[in-house]
């Protein structure tokens, strides 16, 4: 199955979640199934995206004629049986929880073509371990949105040991072609983008219980430093553009105040005593050119100050 022939699909899990990801299908011309627990549930969602994106539409934030194409391109098939019975591509989307996801993965391979590309939409569960109750497991990966599924443009790719390289590149085609950015990743658990997020929430909240700052300080902070430098560019590239002495020393202090779990990454520690201090010294972790660094740092301020104007045109978020 290559992407170009892809033309039909089906979602597996009709909520939020499930939900977005069929209407960006749907939008790029795909004739896409909506299946759920019972068809009551999944036609009661069709008719929320439909009136969601008339919604959107109306806003601007949907291209005129969209709620047309969803509306069209969704349906609302009988059983899962039925929606998986002779599509493409499928979408598991369904609760966080592995029995569930089993038992769903299970139904669909057994339901579904030999050559449908199956993908799981599991934000953390490793893909081996889901891999496990898929028939033909060559043509199973993990293929992680983010929400709102409409608007956020990664999405991460795991491949599990018997996913087929084929299978992996129709899925990477597939996403170029519904405007994604795909990034393949290991299959570990959490993978890339929750690893980090988790992370960063669990800190969040040992701070809000030992009294260091209240939710909303600590949101306050996150969302206006570095977290608006996060909207641009990733965790090592700002290290790299900031310093990694700077950090070294950081971790130093952070370290002496809350022990080893903010002790310096060994391989950032290398790079210091090494030199390559990122781009004040011409290399670092991610390897930028020393050539590409005054265009680098042009674009930085260019797009942090097209992005401080962009927060000050929305105002702050309703409620928060």
């Amino acid at each position: 199955m290559t992407t170009e022939t892809m033309q039909t699909a089906a979602v597996v899990g009709s909520g939020y979640m499930g939900g977005g990801i069929a209407q960006v299908l749907a939008l790029a011309g795909l004739r896409v199934g909506l299946a759920d627990q019972d068809y009551e549930t999944a036609q009661r969602n069709y008719e929320r995206l439909v009136s969601q994106a008339v919604i959107l539409e109306q806003d601007g934030m949907f291209a005129a004629g969209s709620a047309e194409k969803i509306r069209h391109n969704l349906w609302v098939p009988e059983s899962l049986e039925q929606a998986v019975a002779d599509v493409d591509y499928v979408t598991e989307a369904v609760p966080e929880v592995l029995e569930i996801k089993l038992t769903m993965l299970a139904r669909i391979a057994a339901s579904c073509r030999a050559d449908t590309v199956i993908g799981t939409n599991t934000s953390a569960i490793p893909i081996e371990t889901l891999s496990q109750v898929v028939t033909n497991p060559e043509r199973f990966l993990g293929v992680h949105w983010m929400n709102p599924a409409p608007f956020i443009p990664g999405v991460e790719i795991i491949p599990a040991t018997r996913t087929s390289e084929q299978t992996v590149i129709a899925a990477e085609k597939l996403m170029l072609r519904l405007g994604k950015i795909a990034t393949r990743v290991s299959d570990s658990p959490g993978f890339v983008a929750n690893r980090l997020q988790f992370a960063l929430y669990r800190e969040a909240v040992d701070m809000l219980e030992s009294g260091v700052a209240t939710a909303e300080q600590i949101d306050a902070v996150v969302s206006s430093t570095f977290g608006f430098r996060l909207a641009l560019f990733g965790p090592i590239a700002i290290a790299d553009m900031a310093g990694l002495d700077v950090y070294a020393g950081a971790y130093t202090t952070l370290e002496k105040a809350y022990g080893e779990k903010f002790r310096a990454p060994a391989l950032m520690t290398e790079a210091v005593e090494a030199g390559h201090l990122g781009v004040k010294s011409g290399s670092g972790l991610r390897g930028i050119n020393p050539a590409d660094v005054p265009a680098l740092v042009a674009y930085r301020e260019r797009a942090y100050a097209a992005l401080a104007e962009l927060r000050r045109k929305l105002g702050p978020a309703p409620g928060l």
